[in-house]
């Protein structure tokens, strides 16, 4: 009977052990899963990128700076009179009155140009002024062109390179640009952009003019189909110069 009670209470022992042994493994089992899971979550969030890093270089292009180019319109003009009043026939026939306004030929066919292109526009003027005298004027200019003349413009064109279009207008004298407009091609680089040139006239059109500016400026696309109009004609050419425009693809 000893025996038996002997063997029981040893049987008993040894489960009581086995189920302390068991309860302690899975205390510590449970103490390092609580623990190792959190720590391997906050390592892949400090490595992995944001969203938004991921995202900032699909925003670069729209960083980039504007690189549009822009047009100008480049114009030489020597109206006689600024009186509207009893004009000479002389007077009369280098201007155009709009409004009560006395615009020089060249003047008149630059403006509508800028008008209807949206461009920048820029007089070239002599630093010495020209006379308004006709026969004074009409001398000035052959002495001029016999002298090979580079008279001086008095202002300068600021960031031409922000533009690659220019048109430019002048009026025909003895056949030719006036001498200014030589000074105008001398003094600026015009490679890599077109030139649309534009002159009023007295019956002579442009007489080769287009040629002479595509020799000073190899480097240039000069355009062949330019504007040219009498200055009988002027006052009404408005349409025709827009008319011009729209086949530019302006």
């Amino acid at each position: 009977m000893k025996k038996i009670i002997s063997l029981c209470l040893a049987l008993t022992m040894i489960f009581a052990l086995a189920a302390c042994s068991n309860s302690q493994s899975a205390d510590e089992n449970s103490s390092e899963s609580s623990s190792s899971v959190p720590a391997t979550e906050s390592a892949e969030q400090t490595e992995q990128p944001s969203s938004s890093d991921e995202e900032e270089p699909a925003e670069t292009p729209s960083e980039q700076p504007e690189t549009d180019a822009k047009t100008l319109v480049v114009y030489f003009s020597m109206p006689e009179t600024t009186d509207p009043n009893n004009m000479t026939q002389e007077e009369d026939n280098s201007v155009v009155v709009i409004n009560g306004e006395v615009l020089g030929n060249t003047q008149y066919v630059a403006y509508v140009i800028q008008e209807q292109t949206n461009a920048d526009i820029f007089r070239i003027e002599p630093e010495t002024p020209y006379p308004t005298d006709h026969d004074t004027l009409v001398d000035l200019a052959a002495d001029e062109q016999d002298d090979n003349a580079r008279p001086a413009i008095k202002d300068t064109i600021e960031n031409l390179d922000q533009y690659d279009t220019i048109f430019v207008g002048y009026p025909n004298w003895w056949g030719d640009m006036p001498m200014i407009l030589y000074t105008f091609f001398d003094t600026y680089d015009f490679s890599g952009k077109t030139i649309i040139p534009f002159n009023t006239h007295g019956g002579s059109g442009f007489s080769g003019t287009i040629g002479t500016i595509a020799e000073l400026e190899p480097n240039t696309e000069v355009n062949e189909d330019g504007f040219t109009v009498s200055r009988n004609n002027v006052q009404e050419a408005e349409p025709d110069i827009i008319s011009w425009l729209d086949e530019l693809g302006y």
